[in-house]
């Protein structure tokens, strides 16, 4: 059985309609990314209490901290980066999970964005990706890295190249299919046949080749193909909805209630159809 999982934050910036909206739609846990117009990093101690007390008092646990660690340019000090990991990870133990997703760093441009110079930019990325899972390995915590567009792990190749080159049981893949669309990708099967070794968290969602977000099966991500064959893999992990049905942006995205129930609905539709239960 697999675990259903959202964004949050998509229904609204205000916790409890969030958690009221997780209730109707009979999802049980949340990818905690933020709160009242508040990034999870920048919870206040007193925020952490309120979030764990009606987390409590709703049921609802956490999937993973939705950090916003890697979403920095590659040549910024790693300083604040490792500040900010100690932090995910206080949180990630507060709120009892193992997971928190992190990003590649962005590269430099020299104007244009198709002339990013990756290359020489490997090894940076590669090193400090080796430090953050160090420091989450210690701490017990799996880091799942999202492909996510214009950071260095955007495409196929470059999500392999970080995935070999750590190779570390604490470093695995938070697949997301309308990220690899968005970049021109193939997610499946192309993408999940190379990287399905460390495909460890999935996110829902969907893209026409145009790049335009849709629900999990109204695009060209292959979704119920792509099902399919996580099930025939024996996948147990979660699929977290991040559906940006009406806006998205550098840190987050929005739905609202009624796209979110939208993207809920069109999920549990492809699951019932192939007959996969989740909870």
């Amino acid at each position: 059985m697999i675990r259903l999982s959202a964004f949050a934050d998509e229904i609204s910036p205000d916790l409890d309609e969030q958690l009221a909206v997780l209730e109707r739609e009979q999802i049980a846990y949340l990818d905690l990314r933020g709160a009242w117009n508040t990034n999870v990093l920048d919870f206040s101690d007193e925020q952490v209490r309120t979030i764990q007390e009606k987390l409590a008092a709703n049921n609802i646990q956490v999937a993973a901290i939705a950090s916003p660690i890697g979403k920095t340019p590659i040549d910024r000090p790693f300083e604040e980066t490792l500040r900010q990991m100690e932090r995910a990870v206080t949180l990630a133990h507060t709120f009892s999970t193992s997971y928190i997703r992190i990003f590649s760093f962005y590269p430099p441009t020299n104007g244009l964005e198709s002339e990013i110079d990756l290359p020489m930019w490997h090894q940076e990325v590669v090193d400090r990706l080796r430090t953050l899972t160090a420091q989450a390995k210690e701490a017990g915590i799996i880091l799942l890295h999202e492909n996510e567009k214009d950071i260095y792990g955007a495409t196929v190749v470059r999500c392999l190249d970080i995935m070999q080159s750590c190779e570390e049981p604490a470093l695995r893949m938070a697949f997301d299919p309308a990220n690899f669309i968005q970049c021109g990708q193939t997610p499946f099967p192309d993408a999940y046949e190379v990287l399905r070794p460390w495909v460890e968290y999935v996110h829902v969602k969907d893209a026409l080749p145009d790049g335009k977000v849709v629900v999990a099966g109204a695009g060209a991500g292959q979704w119920r193909e792509f099902l399919r064959q996580l099930q025939a893999d024996g996948y147990e992990g979660f699929l977290a909805l991040e559906p940006h049905l009406a806006a998205e942006g550098q840190f987050g995205g929005f739905s609202g209630a009624d796209l979110f129930h939208q993207a809920v609905h069109a999920l549990k539709g492809l699951l019932e159809e192939m007959r996969w239960e989740y909870s």
